[in-house]
């Protein structure tokens, strides 16, 4: 399992399942890697980009056809599958959403679906994917897990932070808006910047939180598997496979709750009070 550690120490093992495939433009050139240590923001992780644009397409894809092929009769195990996924979060958005849109329960299928086949890439051996890579296309560095890489956790919360905004501009006004952020939690024009700083605080709170939950948790259990595939093999499966099946729990959960947040996020956004 660890056949790209026998030529490393443990900790540039370590490092290297740790560092994405970055491409950048350096001095007018396309450039990949440490290369790139000094271009700042105008990088690119492509493996984080790659596999989490693919899966996405991929869970479109393969619910659009099951949507076409769809059977009165008796239905295949992936249509039941698909049909309990979206009958338990169409239930969920009608018990925790309060108010009145058609976008929100089809943004919480997609959010829990993408977010749950990002989460699964943690199930594949880590050496797998990369060593194979390596050696048939010639790429040192290759992170498979979107959710490990902090860039995508946080666009995904801040993409909720920008529907909050819109719903609660659009469902209270603009005006209201303003007034919910400068008269609450006190309602009293001298406490006006203290109720700025609080409501901006929480505002600006809620995808961080949102982006470091799922990050914490997949990096953490990615990191664990690295030290399993730093042992002898013969101990790596007697710890790999109870860690593994301890960790679908952590990836389910995960999607459920960054699902569920968002719902509940955008349903604050929509009450009027």
């Amino acid at each position: 399992m660890a056949t790209s550690g026998e030529a490393l120490n443990a900790s540039d093992y370590i490092q290297h399942h740790l560092t994405n495939a970055v491409m950048c433009l350096a001095d007018g050139e396309v450039a990949f890697n440490y290369a790139c240590q000094d271009a700042g923001f105008w990088s690119l992780h492509i493996d984080s980009l790659l596999f989490s644009v693919g899966l996405g397409v991929l869970f479109l894809w393969s619910f659009y056809k099951v949507g076409q092929k769809a059977t009165t009769g008796v239905p295949g195990k992936f249509q039941c599958f698909v049909e309990m996924c979206v009958e338990s979060v169409d239930r969920i958005v009608k018990e925790s959403f309060h108010g009145r849109s058609a976008v929100i329960a089809p943004l919480a299928l997609t959010i829990f679906v993408w977010i749950l086949l990002m989460n699964i890439m943690d199930l594949i051996p880590v050496d797998f994917i990369p060593e194979a890579a390596n050696r048939l296309l010639g790429v040192p560095y290759l992170k498979i897990v979107p959710t490990t890489d902090l860039n995508i956790t946080l666009g995904l919360a801040l993409s909720v932070l920008v529907l909050i905004v819109f719903y609660s501009i659009k469902v209270k006004g603009f005006g209201g808006f303003i007034k919910e952020l400068t008269l609450k939690p006190f309602n009293h024009w001298a406490l006006i910047p203290v109720n700025l700083v609080l409501e901006t605080v929480t505002l600006i709170a809620k995808p961080i939180s949102l982006s470091l939950r799922l990050f914490g948790n997949l990096y953490a259990g990615e990191l664990i598997f690295i030290l399993i595939a730093l042992m002898p093999w013969w101990v790596q499966f007697a710890l790999s496979v109870p860690w593994a099946i301890f960790h679908i729990l952590v990836i389910v959960l995960q999607a459920f709750i960054f699902m569920m947040l968002t719902i509940v996020y955008l349903s604050m956004a929509h009450e009027e009070h």
